[in-house]
């Protein structure tokens, strides 16, 4: 698989709905984190330093489009396992240690995926492109986060954090499996 083998247009959709999930959720992870100590987060910033160092020697072996993709689809795979444990179990300590490790994990090969991702589409025009629409789903999800939590106090009297958090992650639930359909298509050869 090359870097031609990549359909941008459905990878830019990705990419859209990629940070309008993340500019969504940005809210909820202090609710969800709440029931850890703030050791958690010094070991897990250790955790995390290490796991991105361990990911950058491997870099001559990862910089290609196929590694991009399982690595991308992995990272999506992991954040639907987070939004699912919101919506099925309670906002105890155990689903925030588990949603706070998926997310370490993820953002330890962030990194590496930023790299990549400039590496893949190195025309400027196209970087420009992906660039715009991130920043301007990440806008929208904000944007729609700060509604939807003054929706739910002002006309659902929804004003428990746990439930307004859990509220939020049955759209999240959608753009997830939508951000996940659009980057297996994305990298699926054309017919």
């Amino acid at each position: 698989m090359d870097s031609t083998a990549i359909r941008f247009g459905w990878f830019l959709a990705y990419k859209f709905f990629n940070s309008l999930f993340l500019g969504l959720s940005i809210g909820a992870v202090f609710t969800l984190y709440e029931p850890l100590s703030p050791a958690i987060f010094s070991a897990g910033g250790i955790g995390l330093a290490l796991a991105t160092l361990v990911i950058a020697t491997q870099y001559h072996r990862l910089f290609n489009p196929l590694w991009f993709y399982r690595l991308s689809l992995t990272v999506e795979l992991v954040i639907l396992l987070g939004v699912a444990g919101v919506l099925l179990y309670p906002l105890d300590k155990p689903l925030a240690l588990f949603i706070y490790l998926g997310y370490q994990f993820t953002f330890a090969l962030g990194s590496y995926l930023v790299r990549c991702e400039t590496l893949l589409f190195v025309d400027n025009k196209r970087l420009t492109q992906l660039d715009i629409a991130k920043q301007t789903a990440y806008l929208v999800g904000m944007g729609a986060s700060w509604m939807a939590y003054q929706v739910f106090e002002s006309h659902f009297q929804m004003i428990d954090k746990a439930a307004q958090v859990t509220a939020i992650h049955w759209p999240l639930l959608a753009i997830e499996i939508l951000i996940i359909f659009c980057l297996v298509r994305a990298f699926q050869r054309s017919a």
